[in-house]
């Protein structure tokens, strides 16, 4: 985003914007492996003690990261992500500045999913490119709270695809979040309500991998508090209601190289696609079903993979329809994009990126060719059809995709050692939980019948 300060501030010109702005209270956030953010608060009179990396906290109590007596860690601030929060001023305002977790060496803790992207995007580098720009798409929910405040299961409209809602619905919400978010710096280029009632989405400005994993987790955080300032719970869950559409967090990438040029681009290709851009779509589709783990990482997500509600279930590309997995935009030049359709706002920002990324990169390293071009519509196919065509199905269950994962040794380097092992373990456990729990609708699809 053009916007918002890349660069890494001075310890004066933070003190300077801290005086300025009455700043009181100091955010310091990070994200452990599952996608969950954390901060840790600090009084504004901690500042210096930040900036000078002695931050230290308890790395055993977050998931993914160490054992207990490996447990002290620090935070090493990246100013150039400082941003002051546009509410709580009436006791000083709150400024948060994104982290990177060290060791008590000062190395950077493989653990830490925002090391393991930079990790990534070095590899990437060392192959002659510049950026690896995203241009993410998050979708969400609002949901009705109860007079306790927790999120019932009752969404807030019953509208449409664009629909304009009455005022005293979602509609202000959104326009809060929006300008909240605009406040932060962020160029907000469009905001629509979705094809599901409750659901809403808004879109922001591309921007280089890491930005984009970063304001992705802020995005997450000003949503759910906007919506909580107007008696709502929004959700970020891919399927949180039945027999509607889930969300998706569509992924819009393209490399850039040393020169600026977009490396997807070729005016001279029938479709304006460079050998670069194929490579890279080989390198998507032929480890598709183990980032979906990655990109797809919790139960639920499954429940929005299924025929019939505009998410995608195949594994092929085009440039002419929406059904496959991975769809190329009209737009070429500079905005020559990939637009992977599957990953859903469930997913780590940091480790999906890199997953995806890391495929790719093997697709241009191995001169993998983009076969799979589906131009008709996949889901009005027979499976006759799909199979003379070679069309995979996607994963259709977390254990599916867990099992595709570890056969995949590109996508597990995506993550490196430290954080696949604890991904897998946990993500294990969380299925067998979710093997062992009888729902109702086994219930009453079972309980007089047997």
């Amino acid at each position: 985003m053009e916007d918002m300060a890349k660069r890494e501030l001075s310890k004066d010109e933070v003190r300077k914007m801290v005086k300025d702005e009455n700043i009181r209270f100091l955010r310091v956030m990070f994200t452990d492996m599952l996608g969950t953010i954390k901060s840790v608060d600090l009084p504004v009179s901690q500042l210096d003690k930040l900036m000078d990396n002695k931050i230290m906290f308890d790395g055993s109590s977050i998931d993914g990261f160490v054992r207990i007596e490996e447990s002290d860690m620090y935070l090493y601030p990246d100013m150039s992500t400082w941003l002051v929060f546009p509410w709580g001023a009436e006791h000083g305002k709150v400024a948060r500045v994104i982290c990177s977790v060290q060791t008590v060496d000062g190395e950077p803790f493989a653990g830490d999913p925002r090391n393991n992207l930079k990790r990534v995007l070095k590899d990437m580098q060392k192959m002659g490119f510049k950026d690896f720009n995203i241009g993410p798409e998050p979708e969400f929910f609002l949901f009705k709270t109860d007079e306790q405040g927790n999120p019932t299961q009752t969404v807030n409209d019953q509208e449409n695809y664009f629909d304009m809602e009455p005022a005293d619905r979602g509609e202000d919400c959104r326009r809060d979040i929006v300008l909240a978010l605009e406040k932060m710096g962020f160029d907000v280029e469009a905001a629509h309500h979705e094809v599901a009632p409750g659901q809403h989405e808004v879109d922001f400005k591309y921007s280089d991998a890491l930005e984009a994993a970063d304001n992705i987790q802020t995005f997450k955080l000003i949503v759910k508090t906007i919506a909580k300032k107007y008696g709502l719970h929004a959700t970020f869950m891919p399927k949180p209601l039945s027999g509607i559409n889930g969300s998706g967090m569509h992924l819009n990438m393209s490399l850039f190289t040393q020169n600026g040029d977009n490396a997807f681009f070729d005016p001279e290709d029938e479709r304006q696609l460079s050998q670069t851009a194929y490579h890279f779509l080989g390198g998507l589709m032929k480890h598709a079903r183990a980032y979906t783990a990655v990109c797809n990482p919790i139960v639920n997500s499954y429940k929005r993979l299924v025929p019939g509600f505009e998410a995608p279930v195949y594994v092929a590309w085009s440039t002419s329809n929406r059904s496959p997995l991975i769809r190329i935009p009209s737009d070429r030049g500079m905005g020559t994009r990939v637009e992977l359709r599957s990953a859903d706002p469930s997913a780590n920002p940091y480790l999906a990126i890199a997953a995806v990324l890391e495929a790719g990169l093997d697709g241009l390293r191995n001169e993998l060719p983009a076969i799979h071009e589906v131009d008709e519509n996949i889901y009005q196919m027979t499976s006759k059809e799909r199979v003379e065509k070679d069309v995979r199905n996607l994963p259709d269950t977390l254990h599916n995709a867990l099992k595709s994962l570890a056969k995949d040794e590109v996508v597990k380097g995506s993550m490196g050692d430290h954080i696949y092992h604890s991904f897998m373990e946990a993500k294990t456990r969380e299925y067998d939980a979710y093997r062992q729990h009888v729902s109702d609708w086994e219930r009453q699809r079972y309980m007089e019948k047997y």
